[in-house]
């Protein structure tokens, strides 16, 4: 819950997923913060049930806007950011949020293993397409939503498509550690611009995330969902992350509002280089 005291009043916050679960909750949040809020969503009806719902709950802020946009697909991403830049003077925040887990390996259209593409790639392509208006925009934030299942994932450079085998647990797993890695190298490039950028961990959410993989799945969440954390709990730290005026820290990994240290792996910075570099690639970011 963002604290009575802060306020996003003139600024502009953009949030990927956010049409349902912990996503919904930041941007309500952002709202209820006094700040405008745009969502990035894929499917129009519930991204109208969260714009409604902004509105009802946050009627002193700005109208909720949309942008529509499936982040499996790189297309729709470059055309995302091209509609933010056109329509958004400044950015103060951004939060990377959208995700997907996948039981089983899948493709995108552009022929890259689906949770790498959406939880990583997306996330820097985005990023990376909007910085420009983030840095003008400053003081700006980036807030990232990994996860300690980054902590089951150890990154494999040659074979980042899993391609070899997977293991579903396990490739989430490496586009969290992504996540983790992402976050420490563009911290070290935007050092001194005035932008900073962190990620957490939102604990164990009752959320959509993994509905997809059939009914067995859906009924173990309903069932398991009695144990986990409430969206809004979950959407805590990122909501603290965004607005918290003492907040003075980038490339930094947060749980409960408390500094967490990553695994060695998602802390290594040669390691995040060259994904940075590998990333661009997969991008078109590169040269």
């Amino acid at each position: 819950m963002v604290d009575g005291g802060w306020t996003l009043r003139g600024k502009t916050c953009v949030v990927t997923g956010a049409t349902s679960g912990i996503g919904e909750e930041i941007a309500v949040g952002l709202a209820r913060a006094g700040g405008r809020v745009v969502v990035v969503g894929r499917s129009r009806e519930r991204a109208g049930a969260t714009l409604a719902r902004i509105q009802r709950e946050a009627p002193g802020a700005p109208p909720p806007e949309l942008v529509l946009a499936d982040l499996c697909e790189q297309a729709q991403i470059r055309a995302a950011a091209a509609e933010l830049l056109a329509r958004l003077p400044e950015i103060h925040v951004l939060v990377n949020n959208a995700g997907v887990a996948n039981f089983r390996r899948e493709t995108t259209p552009d022929g890259l293993e689906t949770t790498f593409a959406v939880n990583h790639l997306a996330y820097f392509l985005l990023t990376r397409l909007l910085l420009d208006r983030l840095r003008a925009s400053a003081p700006a934030r980036i807030v990232i939503v990994a996860s300690d299942a980054h902590r089951f994932g150890r990154l494999d450079l040659a074979d980042l498509q899993n391609e070899r085998s997977y293991r579903s647990m396990r490739v989430y797993g490496q586009s969290k550690t992504a996540n983790l890695l992402f976050a420490q190298e563009l911290a070290r490039r935007l050092a001194g611009t005035g932008v900073t950028v962190n990620a957490l961990h939102p604990g164990a959410v009752a959320t959509r995330l993994g509905q997809q993989n059939g009914a067995l799945v859906r009924l173990l969440t309903r069932a398991l969902s009695v144990f986990f954390r409430t969206p809004a709990q979950g959407a805590d730290t990122a909501l603290w992350l965004a607005t918290a005026p003492e907040l003075d820290a980038s490339g930094r990994y947060f749980a409960s509002r408390r500094e967490r240290t990553p695994a060695a792996w998602a802390r290594d910075p040669e390691l995040a280089r060259r994904l940075w570099e590998e990333s661009e690639r997969l991008t078109g970011l590169a040269g």
